[in-house]
């Protein structure tokens, strides 16, 4: 949350209690995606009046900033940033469990060897499969 706090005034953002309770929330998914709509739900129980427009545009403000990250197949789901040092990082995603682990490693100087001349502008890597506890679970 301190982390988090420090961002939103680093970007010139203003500390509100909406805000702060809308990151109290997404912090509890650091290792799994939320539904967009559990997040409006959720700040829509503490704030009755709270429209969607300032629920998505905080959302899509905190992904500018690097706070959250949305899922890249699934622009309705969102997570908190796993690793704010390193904004630039892949996942795996168990497709049970929704599980997701940080992946160290980055592999796109493979693809940009493989196109000499071209100009690549950005790249999004989620891998897919069964967690390590899925695949025992599986295999029982």
């Amino acid at each position: 949350m301190e982390k988090a706090i420090e961002i939103l005034k680093k970007n010139n953002y203003k500390v509100t209690k909406q805000r702060t309770d809308l990151i109290d929330y997404l912090s509890k998914f650091t290792v799994q995606y939320v539904a967009i709509n559990d997040i409006v739900n959720y700040m829509r129980s503490l704030y009755p009046g709270m429209s969607n427009n300032t629920i998505y545009r905080n959302l899509k403000e905190f992904s500018d900033i690097g706070l959250v990250e949305y899922q890249e197949k699934n622009k309705t789901l969102v997570k908190y940033q796993c690793d704010f040092d390193h904004r630039h990082h892949h996942h795996f995603v168990c497709k049970n469990c929704g599980k997701v682990t940080e992946l160290k490693a980055c592999p796109i100087e493979f693809f940009t060897d493989q196109l000499p001349g071209y100009t690549v502008e950005g790249h999004a890597i989620e891998v897919y499969g069964l967690c390590a506890d899925c695949t025992k679970k599986l295999k029982a």
